[in-house]
């Protein structure tokens, strides 16, 4: 990670890092509860999680077999889970590490599928056939172990600021979930599939994200942090990055009323997506999401991408040192009505400000407030729009039909960077 590289951009603006105070006084952190006007996650009902769980549906866990079955005690019942040190997601069922060979059908090997997908032989044709059965059983044999459902009124926390879920994947499909000071680390596919399609040059796709919202509503995702645990080398076939990585954080299948607040995700390529599928099957007047506070640093592009819905994008602070690896941050897309306010961005001088937003599809991007720091220059006031707009084709508007309603705490895009670098991540 590469935050301490923006402590000069910091003393430009005569700022300093120094340590986060403690945080909710001392209070059960199971407990704690969104604000009353912290973000769309806010509206309707509010968002509590656990908060009123019984004395018997309040677990401690440090495994995965007892996180999975936390998650499952007492259907409907409110409930708090504590996460305490590093659970591993890839293991067998006494909790031991287990490499992707545990999960293998036996009628799959990759080297016997570079060998029959190979395109200069198998063609510009999705792979079919008993082999891409086999994989497709392997994925779902790892599937079954690593990826975790979390139901309604149910809060996760870690203790501490190093509780770990590493190479797992929370999926919330329920209402009413707080999840705070985790680290969410390297869920990863052992058995990508190549799409011959995706793109002119076909691509490796793979499943599993961090956490993924799935038709689930009132979430706060708070404190946390995402990466891929630096498990980000892999070789290349196809002439393509064999990719066991998806996503960090997704918000798909009408998910609704959702606050993102002070997390950290870091050093990954497709980030964050808001809606899933230009269809507008579930997402018509929902993917209602609030984002504040968070660092983006060393991703790729999807900080976020949204399709469909109105989401708040504010005070968020944006790192990027690497343009090779760097595609865009703010993702345009389908009937997407996006209001990014009083974000700051700090960028490598050779970095085209009109590649900041990125056009999928969507016609209007409301962006007031935003500061740019590029290279070694003071920061300054960018307009987004105008720089997309001088770049590219079509233009987009910038009326999205509205204004956000829940803002706890909107602060000035020069103060960001000392509040996110402070204040955001666990323990923090």
């Amino acid at each position: 990670m590469r935050w301490k590289a923006f402590a000069g951009c910091l003393a430009l603006l005569g700022l300093t890092l120094t340590a986060a105070p403690a945080s909710a006084h001392g209070r059960d952190p199971g407990r704690v509860v969104l604000g009353a006007h912290d973000g769309w996650a806010a509206a309707t009902t509010g968002t509590t999680g656990g908060a009123a769980a019984a004395p018997a549906d309040v677990r401690v866990v440090t495994k995965r077999s007892e996180l999975a079955a936390a998650l499952a005690a007492h259907p409907g019942a409110p409930k708090i889970v504590y996460v305490r040190g590093t659970i591993e997601g890839n293991v067998d069922a006494a909790d031991r590490p287990v490499g992707c060979e545990s999960f293998a059908d036996p009628g799959y090997s990759l080297p016997a599928y570079l060998a029959a997908y190979d395109p200069a032989t198998w063609g510009r044709v999705p792979p079919s056939g008993p082999l891409e059965e086999a994989r497709a059983r392997s994925q779902a044999n790892q599937a079954k172990q690593v990826v975790l459902d979390v139901g309604p009124d149910t809060t996760i926390v870690g203790l501490g600021g190093h509780a770990t879920l590493h190479g797992l994947t929370l999926r919330v499909t329920g209402d009413n979930v707080i999840l705070r000071n985790l680290h969410l680390s390297d869920a990863h596919d052992c058995f990508p599939q190549w799409d011959p399609l995706d793109t002119a040059d076909g691509n490796w796709n793979s499943e599993y994200d961090n956490l993924d919202l799935v038709g689930a509503t009132h979430v706060w995702v708070d404190h946390n942090e995402f990466s891929d645990g630096g498990n980000d080398t892999q070789p290349t076939y196809f002439g393509r990055k064999y990719e066991v990585h998806d996503g960090l954080l997704d918000i798909v299948n009408g998910s609704d009323l959702v606050t993102v607040s002070y997390n950290r995700l870091h050093d990954h390529d497709k980030t964050m997506l808001i809606g899933n599928t230009d269809k507008p099957t579930y997402d018509v007047g929902k993917l209602r999401v609030t984002l504040h506070h968070n660092l983006f640093s060393e991703i790729g592009q999807r900080a976020p991408r949204v399709r469909y819905g109105q989401v708040h994008v504010y005070d968020n602070l944006y790192l990027v040192e690497d343009p090779a690896a760097y595609t865009y941050s703010i993702g345009v897309g389908v009937q997407s009505r996006i209001y990014a306010e009083n974000n700051f961005f700090r960028i490598p001088a050779g970095l085209p400000l009109g590649q900041l937003v990125h056009y999928w599809k969507g016609t209007v991007l409301h962006a007031t407030g935003t500061l740019v720091a590029q290279g070694n220059q003071w920061p300054r006031a960018v307009d987004l729009v105008a720089e997309y707009n001088a770049a590219n084709d079509p233009d987009l508007g910038t009326d999205v039909g509205w204004t956000p309603p829940f803002a706890d705490r909107l602060d000035p895009a020069w103060a960001v960077p000392a509040l996110v670098l402070t204040g955001a991540g666990p323990g923090r």
